[in-house]
């Protein structure tokens, strides 16, 4: 009896789960982001969004609970019911954070979130005021070694990936830079630094995309490994320190208990709207380059991203005890 009757519950858990019963998706799926409404890696997202729900022939709504260094968003989605119709949409920094900054984060893989697919990596450009006189990286490293903690960088939100790209650039070049913590997103900080009351700003192309094309900034050098097939001129830091690498990523992940039946039909869906041409053309053209990956990928990726960082937010939590 005992066996007929779990063999009759998991009939019924079969039956009334969307998900098992094989039509997923059969409703609306809820995407959650840490985004600001309306920044450029919420447009570059929602392009996304768009071409992804139809991929599922399901809406995507996209959610954007932006604040608390995206604790407040990685807080709904962890709560959100694992039925696969509450994804979360992180950007890297979640899973890099300074240990304390709030009770959820670092977010790690898969003890809180399962890994779904990966969207795509964010350029970061490190960049300077005309007033400052600085128009190389090689002339930046070499005015700040002769005038330690004087030269100011702006930053956009203390423990960002943006933040952290300073931190390693000081690290690596064996260089102090004064940080100017901004909240808010980079209009702010720009204006400080286009004024030039800010020497340095170190952000995502989106951020600074209107001031670089208008030339109002001396764009010295992309933090990715390689030069940008879009900015072919401007010369990475990996030439000056070998091996340097940082940038963005956004990618998807689900709620606890998600069944991968959900789980990878979305990674199929997402992979095959990512390999669209003119998709990666759009993206492009904002600074962030398609990047799909399985999810095991994805899991492999956020922890060779934390064994990397994990030196650079260890040194910065010590100066910050001190």
């Amino acid at each position: 009896m005992r066996r007929v009757a779990g063999i009759v519950l998991a009939l019924a858990t079969i039956i009334a789960s969307p998900v098992l019963a094989g039509d997923y998706p059969n409703k609306p799926i809820k995407m959650i982001s840490d985004s600001a409404p309306g920044s450029a890696v919420d447009v570059s997202f929602r392009m996304v969004m768009d071409r992804l729900g139809a991929a599922l022939g399901q809406q995507i709504i996209p959610i954007d609970q932006p604040g608390a260094g995206g604790a407040i968003a990685a807080h709904a989605a962890s709560e959100s019911m694992p039925d696969g119709y509450t994804l979360f949409a992180p950007a890297l920094s979640l899973f890099i954070s300074l240990p304390g900054k709030a009770d959820n984060l670092p977010l790690i893989l898969p003890r809180d979130f399962l890994p779904v697919g990966s969207l795509a990596q964010l350029s970061v450009f490190i960049c300077a005021s005309p007033q400052s006189g600085i128009t190389t990286l090689a002339e930046l490293i070499t005015r700040a070694k002769a005038r330690p903690g004087e030269i100011a960088f702006a930053a956009t939100g203390i423990g960002r990936i943006t933040h952290l790209t300073g931190l390693l650039l000081q690290s690596r070049a064996g260089i102090a830079l004064q940080t100017v913590p901004y909240a808010g997103g980079p209009a702010a900080a720009l204006t400080d630094v286009i004024g030039g009351r800010v020497p340095l700003i170190i952000e995502g192309y989106g951020g600074l995309a209107g001031a670089i094309t208008a030339r109002k900034v001396n764009v010295l050098a992309v933090a990715s490994a390689h030069r940008l097939p879009d900015f072919p001129d401007v010369p990475t830091v990996a030439e000056i320190l070998p091996g340097f690498s940082a940038g963005g990523w956004q990618g998807i992940v689900a709620p606890l208990g998600t069944p991968a039946v959900a789980i990878q039909t979305v990674n199929q869906s997402l992979r095959k709207v990512l390999g669209e041409p003119e998709l990666a053309k759009q993206l492009a053209l904002r600074g962030a380059y398609v990047d799909p990956m399985t999810p095991p990928e994805v899991a492999r990726f956020i922890n060779s991203q934390q064994e990397q960082w994990r030196p650079i937010l260890e040194a910065f939590d010590a100066s910050v005890q001190k």
